[in-house]
């Protein structure tokens, strides 16, 4: 029952990476958009990415709690 709490965890970080592509992508196409503000957008991308990432690492964390309890 631990290893699928742990597995459920870690659902987490996959919804990470699928939001911090999803992101990167809608920078893309904004710098396409409009390049002279392709600093700012990069500042905000960075910013969310950074956020996502916190995300992915404290599940990855539970997990490893959880997994060290079995």
């Amino acid at each position: 029952m631990i290893a699928i709490g742990a597995g459920m965890a870690m659902l987490t970080a996959v919804a990470a990476g699928l939001g911090m592509g999803l992101a990167t992508a809608k920078a893309v196409e904004a710098v396409a958009r409009q390049p002279e503000a392709s600093g700012k957008i990069n500042a905000i991308l960075l910013m969310g990415c950074a956020l996502a990432e916190s995300t992915a690492i404290y599940a990855f964390v539970v997990a490893l709690i959880l997994a060290a309890k079995a």
